[in-house]
């Protein structure tokens, strides 16, 4: 069973803790893939740098991360996504993303890079991943997400649909941009 972590507050000083919760998490061994968001690639970086070939690290973002940090990532073994889509910014979806980020910004950010993996074929359909989002800078939430694309999210065929599987962590205080 999974134990949900919370923090008091939102932010980049939780990102040191999201690392080993994630660490702990892989070790059962049962999921290969860890999604990060990092719009500069300086938390790709560090994830990256944690995970070393330990499982297959997608680090996206809407962005162009910086390239030291794009080789960096790359150099370590996993693979950087960059100015991609933001596939709950779409029309139809504000409802949608507003309704995740009641959970917070960084739970809003982890399902969405989820559905811009899948989106982008970069990860394998229907399966569970580890998804990790932050709010502003660094990371303080990780989920268990099955993946599928944008436009199956809310699909007829229950296969196919958008499943939070778990929360691992995530702040209590959220931030309303």
């Amino acid at each position: 069973m999974n134990k949900t972590i919370y923090f008091e507050k939102y932010g980049t000083q939780n990102t040191d803790k999201i690392i080993e919760i994630v660490s702990e998490r892989i070790k059962k061994g049962d999921l290969k893939t860890l999604v990060v968001a990092s719009t500069s690639g300086e938390t790709g970086v560090r994830f990256a740098t944690a995970f070393q070939k330990k499982i297959d690290l997608l680090v996206v973002s809407d962005k162009e991360m910086k390239n030291e940090h794009k080789k960096k990532i790359k150099e370590l073994g996993g693979k950087a996504l960059d100015k991609t889509h933001l596939a709950l910014h779409v029309e139809g979806m504000d409802k949608v993303r507003e309704s995740y980020r009641t959970l917070g910004q960084g739970f809003k950010v982890a399902v969405e890079i989820v559905l811009i993996a899948a989106d982008k074929n970069e990860i394998e359909l229907f399966t569970d991943v580890i998804s990790v989002g932050g709010t502003g800078r660094g990371a303080d939430t990780a989920i268990i997400a099955k993946t599928t694309t944008s436009k199956e999210i809310f699909s007829s065929d229950k296969d196919k649909k958008l499943e939070i599987r778990a929360v691992l962590a995530m702040p209590l205080e959220k931030k309303w941009w």
